[in-house]
C-alpha cells in the first residue's frame, strides 16, 4: 500500500508599502528558472516555521524587511509531481534594497489592478483578492 508523498512546506507574502499619491502597491518579483512573475516565497528549511520562512524568503527575493500582517488562504498545488502547500501572509514592506540573483531577476512594485495583470499563476491572483480591506484600497 503505497501512501501519497508528503508535501512540499513552503512560505511567503504578498508584500506591499504604501504607494506616494495614495493607495499601495504590489512587489512582484520575476524567476528567470520559470519566466514567471509571482509573490516572494520559498520552501521551509528544518525546523523554521513559516512565519520564519516568509520573512527569509522575502529579504532573500526582494532585499526587504517586512511587518507580517494577516494571515492569507494557504495554497494549493501540485509541482514537479509532489503536493505543495504554501502559507501567506500580507506584509508590508520596512526598506532595503533589491539586488539581482540567479533566482530573481526583476522586482517591480505595482498598483493592484497591474499587479493582478502582471501576474503568471491565477493562484498567485486571489491571494491579491484575500488583502484586507485596509491594505488593498
Amino acid at each position: 500500500m503505497s501512501s501519497a508523498p508528503a508535501p512540499v512546506l513552503a512560505a511567503g507574502c504578498v508584500l506591499w508599502r504604501p504607494a506616494a499619491g495614495g493607495g499601495v502597491e504590489i512587489a512582484l518579483i520575476h524567476r528567470p528558472k520559470y519566466d514567471d512573475w509571482s509573490h516572494p516565497k520559498g520552501k521551509r528549511k528544518r525546523g523554521e516555521s513559516a512565519e520564519e520562512c516568509a520573512l527569509r524568503e522575502v529579504r532573500e527575493e526582494t532585499g526587504q524587511a517586512c511587518a507580517l500582517g494577516a494571515r492569507l488562504p494557504t495554497i494549493r498545488y501540485t509541482a514537479s509531481g509532489r503536493p505543495k502547500e504554501v502559507e501567506y501572509w500580507a506584509a508590508r514592506a520596512l526598506g532595503g534594497v533589491f539586488t539581482p540573483t540567479h533566482e530573481v531577476d526583476r522586482l517591480v512594485w505595482l498598483p493592484p489592478a497591474a499587479a493582478r495583470r502582471r501576474l503568471t499563476q491565477a493562484r498567485d491572483r486571489d491571494l491579491l483578492d484575500a488583502l484586507p480591506a485596509s491594505v488593498a484600497r
